[in-house]
């Protein structure tokens, strides 16, 4: 195996996913689209990295070097930095520095680079400092629900500047995603398109092109393997890396 990955569900309400991922060898991972954005710590030659990565509207191919370690903090749909657009972290990401070994610097405070088991005390600390911010209104938009006091366009408007996409984005991206995902695990072409309102099977396959980068075929055959279904803001630290 060239990547090892584990992941990790997070029981705290500011954060999605914690993962890791460890490199055997020089090999080139396929992103795919993702509606969050992260932060990733890695370390490679005796180097520490750190980074934001943005959502993703399309895929990409990125190089990861042989020995790199990645730790990366997936951040849940609604939350933002307060320092910086979302808008301005789609479809890329910035590099952060470096202040010391284990070390970074973000808004001006300087903290310890994270690992899997401390993620969610370094993401309270960064709360805490009100540098990660939520809107409340993109939260109970999120739940399903819509304040009646609020037009269309406000919450549009407001959905927009906390995630960087629209919702009708975030749908398509997620409905693909979660097609992918069932995909590869063998389910038939057809009940995916039922079951998540596809029109059709062309309708899927247009949708996994753009943001998966594979066919149905390719994922019923389990030539998933360096595809980030979860993982997908690796792809984005990794572009920082010169092997």
């Amino acid at each position: 195996m060239e990547l090892s990955f584990e992941a990790r569900q997070s029981d705290s309400p500011w954060v999605d996913t914690v993962w890791t991922c460890t490199s055997e060898r020089v090999t080139t991972m396929t992103s795919v689209a993702g509606v969050r954005w992260g932060l990733v710590f890695w370390e490679w030659d005796g180097r520490g990295y750190a980074s934001v990565t943005g959502p993703e509207t399309r895929t990409g191919t990125s190089p990861v070097p042989e020995g790199a370690v990645f730790t990366g903090i997936e951040f849940a749909v609604g939350t933002s930095l307060r320092a910086v657009p979302t808008s301005s972290l789609v479809d890329g990401g910035i590099e952060l520095p470096v202040t010391g070994r284990g070390t970074f610097q973000l808004d001006g405070v300087r903290c310890e680079m994270a690992g899997a088991d401390d993620a969610e005390a370094l993401v309270g600390r960064l709360v805490g400092a009100g540098i990660v911010v939520r809107d409340p209104l993109v939260a109970e938009v999120l739940r399903g629900h819509r304040p009646s006091a609020v037009s269309d366009r406000t919450v549009e408007r407001r959905f927009r500047a906390a995630t960087g996409l629209t919702q009708g984005a975030v749908r398509q991206i997620e409905r693909a995603r979660t097609a992918a995902e069932m995909l590869a695990t063998g389910t038939p072409a057809a009940d995916v398109v039922a079951g998540l309102d596809y029109f059709d099977e062309p309708h899927l396959a247009r949708a996994l092109r753009a943001y998966i980068g594979r066919t149905a075929g390719q994922l019923r055959g389990g030539l998933c393997e360096a595809i980030a279904l979860d993982l997908d803001c690796v792809l984005d630290a990794s572009r920082c890396v010169t092997p």
